[in-house]
């Protein structure tokens, strides 16, 4: 297996764990919820910075364009990052966060925005508690 399959596989096994994890309700240190959707976002971000300087910002419609695997990776990844920003906003607002900002940041692009404003909202959940 080359690298470009092997980082999928791993990404999968990593959604996975943590989905068993949410569904069987582990608790997770206060410090461990924000940390880890921050450090994520930042490996996500240094990543996705490296594709664009490899392949270009182009090949982004070009793989969603393709075929209808392409349109329908485009259509889940549209609706999962809606989904994510209409179930985080109320606890955003909750802490004061000014939700424009981060919206259009998330519209630009996806997860590399959703991860650090979850971060963002759960460390400042954190510190209210604190």
């Amino acid at each position: 297996m080359t690298l470009l399959q092997i980082l999928p596989v791993l990404a999968y096994a990593g959604c996975v764990g943590t989905i068993l994890l949410i569904a069987q309700e582990k608790t997770v240190s206060a410090l461990m919820r924000w940390v880890v959707p921050a450090v994520l976002g930042a490996v996500f971000l240094a990543f996705s910075l490296y594709q664009v300087s490899q392949d270009g910002l182009i090949q982004f419609w070009i793989n969603h364009t393709t075929d209808l695997t392409g349109n329908q990776v485009w259509f889940d990844l549209i609706m999962a990052v809606t989904i994510g920003f209409y179930l985080l906003a109320p606890r955003a607002r909750a802490v004061g966060m000014p939700l424009m900002p981060w919206g259009i940041a998330v519209f630009l692009t996806a997860c590399i925005a959703l991860l650090p404003m979850l971060a963002r909202v759960l460390w400042l959940e954190n510190k209210a508690r604190a």
